[in-house]
């Protein structure tokens, strides 16, 4: 039997150690971590862990919103770490072992797991929110461009389009810049053909 434990930060920029050390802790043999969202289920450490699953194995969770922010997503992983005979932990969720097969588990995993759903829902809402403000007040402009009339690679590219010698579609195949953000950035320099 080998312990994997799992671990999800949200962002590169965010340490796990501190999970980690608490599924260390706790008997981890293996932990596989994921600096990304828990939105999605295309985690390439959780597939990979998925994969690597024996029978008698036992998944171990700092906490169940680590593992996943939707309902359904935590049933399908639920159920296919039990296909693979296997099983799952919380260390925050002492109620959560899927080897008690008790409805009173399967009921909290259902609320706890919609419980996730909802903070990352409410997140999702707050940010939406707090753009729509930013925007009125003029602080928000969105994303920047990645490509701007002073990167190097931009000028030849606005120079080769205000010759007019080359079709659009050579000179953005031939400096890398999609058709759009050159007609954009022509047009922000006021280049017309």
């Amino acid at each position: 039997m080998t312990i994997r434990g799992y671990i999800r930060v949200s962002s590169v920029d965010q340490n796990p150690q501190r999970q980690e050390q608490a599924l260390k802790e706790m008997g981890a043999d293996i932990v596989y971590v994921d600096k990304m969202s828990g939105g999605t289920r295309q985690r390439p450490q959780l597939a990979q862990m998925l994969d690597d699953l024996q029978p008698g194995d036992e998944v171990l969770i700092k906490e169940l919103s680590r593992f996943s922010r939707s309902t359904v997503d935590t049933f399908d992983l639920v159920e296919e770490i039990r296909a693979k005979g296997a099983s799952l932990k919380s260390l925050a969720e002492p109620w959560l072992d899927t080897r008690d097969d008790s409805p009173q588990s399967q009921f909290l995993l259902t609320v706890f797991s919609a419980l996730a759903e909802l903070e990352r829902g409410m997140i999702r809402q707050r940010q939406k929110e707090g753009i729509a403000i930013a925007k009125k007040e003029g602080k928000y402009k969105g994303r920047p461009p990645k490509l701007t009339k002073n990167n190097p690679r931009v000028r030849v590219a606005l120079e080769e389009y205000a010759k007019g010698e080359r079709s659009v579609r050579e000179i953005a195949q031939l400096y890398s810049i999609s058709r759009s953000s050159l007609y954009r950035l022509a047009k922000e320099e006021g280049i017309t053909r």
